[in-house]
């Protein structure tokens, strides 16, 4: 697989440290769970970055970011009309395919862009579903999950805003079909741990570094139940239960 190019649509800041890029699509496949590997100096050191899709729609794919390091400054810094080089949509996503009835998404901070497209991916699919959202202080991007979702819950650790408290708090599993979570690994547990205990099925999305995206450096390998696996490329979505041994 290669870079295409794009160009940058547009670029927007959420909050002091959250972005979100938007980009020319060019015809690339990309679903609900899966990221981009994204590119945009040459001639340097710095490893090009992992960004889960936020969004996609025909033409354009947007990806929110938190400023931390190198290279998500350098992508802080784009505008409309610069270019941008993406790889993807790489790794394995949510499993859309078995899912049906009602599903819960729950997502904490930067674990929460991934499943807006995973709702709307769901709701195309007639699938009833509701977000449990979970921030540190201040919501953002809540108003992009409303159209996809049938309720949606939000807590703040330290916030003002919504349920004080931690989003699993909130989480009902017993009531759904099948979780997804994205997020901090703590939490993803805690999820799992809910799930277990009512049988309910859960995926979960691992985060790590990665350098090439396509799982060729082994980089990013974590251990499971089923043995060693690459968040790249068998992941980042893992069925909960290979992940957390309850």
């Amino acid at each position: 697989m290669k870079y295409f190019d794009s160009t940058v649509i547009s670029q927007s800041r959420l909050t002091d440290d959250i972005y979100v890029l938007v980009a020319e699509r060019n015809g690339a496949d990309a679903h609900a769970g899966q990221f981009f590997m994204l590119k945009a100096w040459e001639h340097e050191l710095t490893l090009m970055r992992p960004i889960s899709i936020f969004k996609a729609d025909e033409h354009t794919l947007h990806f929110m970011y938190r400023v931390v390091g190198q290279g998500t400054r350098k992508l802080s810094g784009l505008k409309a009309g610069d270019p941008i080089s993406l790889l993807g949509a790489l790794g394995t996503g949510y499993p859309l395919d078995q899912a049906a009835g009602r599903v819960a998404l729950v997502g904490g901070g930067l674990g929460i862009p991934p499943l807006c497209q995973t709702a709307k991916e769901l709701t195309a699919k007639g699938v009833l579903v509701d977000a449990y959202l979970g921030y540190r202080d201040d919501l953002f991007a809540m108003e992009e999950f409303e159209p996809h979702c049938a309720n949606i819950f939000a807590s703040t650790e330290v916030g003002e805003e919504g349920y004080r408290g931690y989003i699993t708090d909130l989480l009902t599993p017993e009531k759904y079909d099948a979780v997804y979570t994205c997020g901090p690994e703590v939490m993803m547990r805690k999820v799992a741990a809910l799930c277990a205990e009512q049988k309910t099925p859960c995926w979960c999305s691992m985060e790590h570094r990665m350098a090439c995206g396509i799982g060729a450096c082994l980089g990013c390998s974590i251990k499971t139940a089923d043995g060693m696996k690459r968040v790249c490329k068998e992941g980042p979505v893992f069925p909960a239960n290979i992940l957390f041994q309850q």
